[in-house]
């Protein structure tokens, strides 16, 4: 069982800057790739900050110059790796409170960018897709159990489990299945014929 990494998921094409790109610039760019922030970078192609669309509203709000990216950014950027999981991407722009993460290679050179909508593709996995790998990953794998022990039955990502198991298994067949991706919530319809809880 393996979760999406972040090269699954990211756009590989980010839309950069560079310091000197002029505040007009950089709202044309918004506006003309319909994305809410670009990555400024240096001649090296390595992320420097980020330059949001809340950082033009709020300097011109403030009736501040324009500026330029390198006075707009928000520094240190924070990024993500192609390897990491989508899982911990998805905790790090929720701990920073951002809605992108441009991804960086070992050289820390910019090769593409990670957002909240390319996460949600996750939720949008086929039904067959998510019931395939608790089956196979997750039942016959992992927990080393037969696949006609359990009946796994996946609508609109939700997964309803049936079938008797051991009672001990339950919290983590549980939790397995809640982690795989694309799953939004799981309905325990299981019953217990051998419950090993009670003979410890």
């Amino acid at each position: 069982m393996r979760h999406r990494s972040v090269a699954d998921l990211m756009t590989p094409t980010a839309v950069s800057v560079v310091p000197g790109t002029t505040f007009k610039e950089i709202a044309r760019l918004l506006n003309d790739f319909d994305i809410t922030a670009v990555c400024v970078v240096d001649e090296s192609n390595r992320p420097l900050g980020v330059v949001s669309e809340a950082d033009l509203i709020r300097r011109r709000a403030a009736g501040a110059r324009p500026g330029t990216a390198g006075t707009l950014m928000s520094s240190p950027v924070v990024v993500a790796r192609p390897e990491w999981s989508v899982v911990r991407a998805a905790r790090v722009m929720e701990r920073a409170r951002i809605k992108r993460l441009p991804v960086i290679d070992d050289d820390e050179r910019l090769v593409g960018v990670l957002s909240r909508s390319d996460l949600v593709q996750l939720f949008l996995r086929r039904d067959r897709a998510i019931q395939e790998e608790i089956v196979e990953d997750v039942v016959t794998h992992t927990l080393m159990m037969s696949p006609s022990a359990l009946s796994v039955e996946v609508e609109d990502g939700r997964v309803t489990l049936s079938g008797t198991v051991r009672r001990s298994i339950v919290p983590v067949l549980l939790r397995l299945c809640n982690s795989v991706d694309g799953v939004v919530g799981v309905v325990d319809r299981l019953r217990y014929e051998d419950d090993d809880l009670l003979r410890k």
